[in-house]
């Protein structure tokens, strides 16, 4: 009955470990799959806007950006200009547009304000930056988590380097920003996220290092105009790229796999042969 017991608990141990092995893997695709719906959703409901309704939405944006250049510290100050959710908000989420990034590829919803919420979706968009709609004057600042074990997000943005390029798409439009900027710095040290006059810049920014956060990352790109070319079939010069998360359960499993055969055989009862049967009958029909 004992052994019967622990074959039960290996049994179970495995299949527990199975599953922890497979949850990052399988939560960031399925993350990855919600994104994804998200962005068709809100292409979806550009589908049904006319002219007018998009000339509008960009008008109403464009305003609310010049009242909060024109406040004393728009990152303070943010709170004195009505109106930021209501702004380029055409779906039910708060979802304002999304991001692309080709060097890291990924494809994320964008969403007014940092809540957690908003942060376990997709890209938070910082309340008191510019709004994502370009123009002179103005700064965009999108932050995002690095490092879930739910999703991918903004885990490898320390692979972006200056020169490459990210795109911010709103409603009909696409930005163009080349990253110019990237630094590290301290969590509460804001003074590169400030409006800088004349100039069109958008900031990504996440946790860093990798598992600790102790300080902030900040990819900062130039605005630059958008050219329409037929897409470009990259060859990464590190041959196959395998994603660790996905490694790390199709290397554990069979491991894991070929230990429980190992521990079931080990605590399997052998079947005592008829020679050891006779004996044990017979000792017992003669025992007193």
């Amino acid at each position: 009955m004992r052994k019967h017991k622990t074959v039960i608990f290996l049994t179970l141990g495995f299949l527990v470990g199975i599953c922890i092995l497979l949850y990052p893997a399988f939560s960031d695709f399925w993350n990855s799959k919600t994104q994804s719906r998200a962005i068709t959703d809100y292409e979806s409901v550009l589908d049904n806007l006319d002219e007018n309704e998009y000339s509008a939405i960009f008008e109403r944006a464009h305003a609310y950006n010049k009242a909060l250049y024109e406040t004393n510290y728009p990152l303070m100050d943010y709170k004195n200009v009505p109106g930021y959710y209501d702004t380029l908000r055409i779906t039910d989420n708060d979802m304002i547009g999304y991001l692309k990034i080709d060097r890291i590829g990924v494809e994320l919803p964008i969403y007014h304000g940092t809540s957690d919420d908003v942060l376990n979706r997709g890209v938070g968009h910082l309340e008191g930056s510019s709004l994502p709609v370009g123009g002179e004057n103005t700064h965009s600042v999108m932050s995002a988590h690095r490092g879930l074990p739910s999703s991918k997000l903004f885990t490898d943005l320390d692979r972006v380097e200056k020169g490459d390029t990210f795109q911010i798409i709103v409603l009909d439009q696409v930005l163009t920003y080349q990253v110019d900027f990237i630094k590290v710095i301290e969590p509460t040290d804001v003074s590169d996220l400030q409006i800088i006059e004349g100039g069109d810049y958008c900031t990504l920014f996440t946790c860093t290092p990798y598992g600790i956060n102790t300080h902030r990352l900040l990819v900062r790109g130039v605005r630059i105009e958008t050219i329409k070319e037929k897409p470009i079939i990259y060859v990464s010069n590190e041959a196959f790229r395998i994603e660790p998360l996905l490694v790390t359960p199709a290397v554990a499993a069979p491991m894991l796999l070929v230990l429980l055969i190992h521990l079931l055989v080990k605590y399997r009862e052998p079947p005592k042969n008829t020679q050891q049967k006779k004996k044990e009958e017979g000792g017992t029909e003669h025992a007193p």
